[in-house]
Formats: structure tokens, sequence, C-alpha cells
């Protein structure tokens, strides 16, 4: 798309850079807590079954714990693994002190309750953050372990924004790991908030009004660019594969949002791929330290 000065062109919010900086400072801070805690802040992720693309999530996740100076402990499993057989293992990672932190790979397969096996992990190791408790605690304002792709949104937000207050925010999606947890965070942070979704009348209309937008509905380019408020800040959450073409056999990852049609109004905008995504993993990192500092008595780390 051709624009017609570099005043056209949206400031692109580089998650992929901010993430490396956060991950750098997580790694900073292990070897203090290593000092006072005598030993290493520890991720257990456990993977039931063999979808390729939690392979590649988990795999990933593994090697981001280990570079960051932390213990990675993982568990894969067989798709027919019972619901019993999981809640054991969760008990025991529950019970293990050198876990500070338990993340189960979703999806899982269908035979699986992933509510119940939710529930039974400790809330105080639940770095995915989709324990009922931290949901509560998220709400009613105190200390919580936040859903880390919703976390990266609003520091990458308060990064380039400052403060918050007083915006008006669309969050599209409503969904229990992005959408209601980042509507949450941007209460907590004195944005008034609309939650919009697939039944919302007049969706263009709505998005319009909007200081900061949060796409999270897993359509394809579905906001497009007059939808969106002049200067407003977008945070695209989607990762979506369109079909192959010529150009891009493999087919092209696009986000939520219409980018190319979204450039000329909105003041900053995250691309896709390399804005939200590298940010999840980075977050977990930082829930993981932080839930190993509050199981041992210790002030959060400043990161």
């Amino acid at each position: 798309m051709a624009f017609k000065n570099m005043a056209d062109i949206a400031h692109i919010i580089d998650g992929k850079a901010f993430a490396l900086s956060l991950r750098e400072t997580i790694t900073d801070q292990v070897p203090r807590f290593v000092e006072a805690a005598g030993r290493k802040p520890g991720l257990a992720v456990v993977l039931v079954g063999d979808d390729p693309a939690s392979q590649v999530y988990v795999g990933s996740k593994g090697k981001a714990t280990i570079a960051a100076g932390m213990n990675s402990f993982e568990h894969r499993l067989a798709a027919d693994t019972s619901q019993h057989t999981l809640i054991e293992l969760i008990k025991r990672l529950n019970n293990d002190d050198a876990v500070d932190g338990i993340l189960v790979q979703l999806p899982l397969p269908k035979t699986l309750n992933e509510q119940e096996i939710i529930a039974h992990i400790d809330p105080d190791k639940d770095v995915d953050g989709l324990h009922i408790i931290n949901a509560g605690r998220l709400v009613s304002g105190q200390k919580a372990m936040v859903p880390c792709t919703p976390l990266g949104c609003q520091i990458l937000l308060k990064d380039y924004l400052g403060d918050l207050s007083g915006l008006n925010a669309v969050v599209l999606g409503r969904s229990i790991l992005v959408g209601k947890p980042m509507a949450q965070l941007l209460l907590n942070e004195n944005c008034t908030v609309t939650m919009a979704h697939s039944r919302t009348k007049d969706l263009a209309t709505v998005v319009r009004s909007a200081d900061i937008v949060v796409a999270a509905v897993g359509r394809p380019q579905m906001i497009k660019g007059d939808w969106l408020k002049e200067g407003a800040v977008v945070i695209d959450v989607g990762i979506n594969r369109l079909a192959p073409t010529d150009s891009a056999p493999k087919g092209k990852l696009v986000g939520d949002v219409d980018t190319d049609g979204a450039m000329p109004h909105v003041k900053a905008i995250t691309p896709v791929p390399g804005g939200v995504g590298p940010m999840t993993i980075a977050c977990l990192l930082r829930n993981t330290l932080v839930a190993a500092h509050r199981r041992n008595n210790m002030d959060d780390p400043i990161l």
C-alpha cells in the first residue's frame, strides 16, 4: 500500500525487541534469587499428546527457561493418558519445592476435562493464570498470576503510552485466556473498557470509539482500517494463516486487523508476526520468577 508521506505511517510496536529486553532483565534477576533461595526457579511444562504446534511451543518454552538460568522440567505424556494420571502428576508437581510454575499445554485431548485439570494446579504455581482463584484475585485487585498474553499486551501498552488512565479501550474477544483478563487489566489501569464480540451490534462504530483496541477474535483481518479512530493504538493478538499462494507457499501469517488498512489511521500497531507473540514466552518466564519470589516470601522482582 502506498502512503502519502512518512507521517501517515504508524509506529510499529516491536514486541520481539521488547520481549528480548524483558528476557535479558529476567536473566539478570535470576542469580539474585538463586543467592537468596539457594536454588534456581523451576518451571514444569506438561504436554499430553503429539500435536505438532504444541510440541513446538513446549520446546521453545523449555529452551527459553534454560536460557534464562532457570530449571525446566518437561513431562510428555501419551495422548491416551487418563484424567486420573494427569491429575496425579499435577499433585506431585504441586508438592515439589523445586517447581515454582506449572503449565499444562493447551489444548488437551478431547478425552480430558481441561477445567478440572486446571482446577488441580496450585494457584500460586499457576503461571498460565487460568485457575479460577487467580481470575478472582485479578478481578478483586489482589496479587494474581495473570495469563501471559494479556500481560504482554498490557506491558507493551504501558511502555508506549505510559499512563492509561481515562482512555477508552475496546477488547474484541471474550476468551478466558485473553479477552476477559485483558479487559480486567485495562480496568485496573483506569481505562473505560468495552468488551466486543461476534454478536456486538454495529461493531465498526464500537471499535471507532476506542483510543486502545486489543483484537483477539481469531478471524483474519476482520478489523478494517476505517473502523479505527484516528490516533488509536492497536494491539493485534491474532495469528491466522491464510491460504497458500505463489508468493507465500505456506500461507501468509496475518493478524485480526487489516494492518495495511490501519496504518494511515492509527498512532501505533503491533505487527503479526513479531508483535504480541514473543511477549507471551517472555511473560511466562516473568510469571515463573514472580511465583518463585512469592513462594519464598520475597518481594516481587523489579522487571
